[in-house]
């Protein structure tokens, strides 16, 4: 072969080359982190449905009871769910951004003992609230509630009380295993436990003939069902190996920096759970308080449903944002948020159809009563509209918690749920003659003005500021100083390197 003294010369890369790599380069990290998020809220998407379907089964054998184990049942999960169910899941919360950005930061053992500090921290909420538990039929009675179905409420809660042991284990494993991004053991385990729930339904309610107590210790087995195969698939998964070092007396100290997060984190959650049960209350102050109240629970089922999707892709953008900023990868955080919030567009406008075209036949799945349908069709397209909002609000608080910025989530809620949407939904509804639609209408402001201001602030991060803010929690969660979010939120404004989202 001949080969030229002189070699040919090659034309140097063009710009054109350079921006067509580059444009290639970002579409593959946006088809990997697409991926990544995707493994973590697919299988989330899945436990969440399952965990829906036990709820829903517990209610059928409720109402196989007959109509007033059905209303104290109903009652009593209220109850519980605004007294305590709620406090737990928010406060868990906390954990969440302290523990995907230790992972992030390969400081493994820290996750571990965020867990045990997080477990305590719920054991010790859950004694005010089983002592508030045993005294609710004085709280319904003082209320004006019926005593029979008081009395009834009052058996299932009391019963229910194990649940607070179980729920205080339950999420913080949830928590430490979802932000190493390790979810489908978990809809493998909430297979196994939902499966068993029927049988143990069965079992307590017919066979042994426990009646509403079955039903109440039916779901009580099933969540420790749930929290002991976890903790066998940890045990034999070796998952613990990085990050157990052991039951530790460190666990009692540095609990500045969680709390800092759980209890805003908690405010969160409660403050928009809390809005729908006010709902409820105010629907009973309606022109037609029977039909509007059961096209209420109805629609309340349906948005939980529909929740679980939004949700599941906010549990996957916290943790895909808290690994990036604690392995100080502000980039790939942004890019994360990015397309976490892009997809929740996609879920918003899903949700929208899906409420418009079964808004004539869904309630029949419910219900036979005439003006229950007509109110239920009625209301569906506004939830629709309100998911368009719900969706990207509830993605962007996914962001906030992997950037450890629970306050902002808290204050946003505070201020679109209640000085929005409860004054619009009350006006609507008691002065402006909308009636039961006026109420729906004021959540739908509610949403609105909640992902306004949601993504008018995640447009202002300062990435770069927030990976530093990550290392700051990592040095604080591990000596247990204490972690202010405006001592460093604050600060955003005095950065020249704020970045659209």
């Amino acid at each position: 072969m001949h080969t030229p003294l002189i070699p040919e010369k090659v034309a140097p890369p063009s710009d054109d080359d350079d921006q067509q790599k580059s444009d290639d380069h970002h579409l593959l990290l946006a088809i990997k982190e697409a991926k990544c998020i995707a493994n973590i809220a697919l299988p989330m998407v899945l436990t969440g449905l399952l965990l829906y379907s036990r709820s829903m089964i517990s209610m059928l054998f409720l109402g196989r009871l007959g109509e007033l184990a059905l209303a104290g049942g109903s009652l009593a999960i209220g109850f519980a769910n605004i007294t305590g169910y709620s406090l737990l899941s928010g406060l868990a919360m906390g954990m969440e951004p302290i523990c995907g950005q230790a992972f992030g930061a390969k400081r493994y053992k820290l996750l571990g003992l965020t867990m045990q500090r997080t477990i305590l921290l719920l054991l010790l909420t859950s004694i005010p609230v089983a002592f508030l538990w045993l005294n609710m039929k004085k709280i319904l009675l003082f209320c004006g509630q019926e005593e029979d179905i008081a009395h009834q409420a009052q058996i299932y809660i009391l019963y229910s009380l194990p649940d607070l042991v179980a729920q205080s284990i339950l999420h913080p494993l949830r928590i430490y295993l979802r932000t190493q991004s390790i979810t489908l053991p978990l809809t493998c385990c909430a297979t196994f436990a939902i499966l068993l729930h029927i049988p143990i339904n069965y079992l307590l309610v017919y066979v042994l003939d426990l009646g509403i107590t079955g039903i109440a210790l039916s779901s009580v087995w099933t969540h420790f069902n749930l929290v002991g195969s976890l903790i066998v698939y940890i045990i034999i998964s070796g998952v613990y190996k990085k990050t157990w070092s052991g039951i530790s007396l460190e666990c009692l100290k540095g609990w500045k920096s969680l709390m800092n997060l759980a209890i805003p984190s908690c405010i969160s959650v409660c403050l928009e759970w809390w809005w729908y049960e006010i709902m409820i209350l105010l629907c009973g102050l309606l022109i037609n308080p029977r039909a509007t109240v059961a096209s209420m629970g109805i629609l309340i089922q349906t948005t939980a449903l529909m929740y679980i999707f939004p949700s599941s892709l906010s549990f996957g953008i916290s943790a895909r944002v808290g690994n990036e900023l604690g392995a100080n990868n502000p980039k790939r955080a942004k890019l994360a948020a990015i397309i976490g919030l892009s997809s929740s567009f996609v879920l918003g406008f899903s949700a929208l159809l899906f409420a418009v075209m079964v808004r004539n036949i869904w309630a029949t799945m419910f219900t036979q009563d005439v003006e229950i349908i007509a109110l239920t069709s009625m209301v569906l397209p506004i939830i629709g509209l309100c998911e368009l909002g719900n969706c990207p609000q509830t993605t962007g608080c996914g962001v906030l918690r992997g950037t450890a910025r629970p306050k902002l989530g808290a204050n946003i809620n505070l201020g679109c749920f209640y000085l929005v949407g409860t004054p619009v939904a009350v006006w609507l509804s008691f002065y402006g003659g909308y009636d039961f639609k006026g109420l729906w209408i004021g959540l739908l402001a509610a949403q609105g003005s909640c992902v306004v201001t949601m993504l008018f602030n995640l447009v202002r991060t300062d990435w770069d500021h927030q990976a530093h803010r990550a290392k700051k929690l990592m040095e604080n969660a591990a000596i247990g100083h204490e972690f202010e979010e405006e001592d460093v939120t604050s600060k955003i404004d005095d950065h020249n390197k704020d970045s659209p989202v």
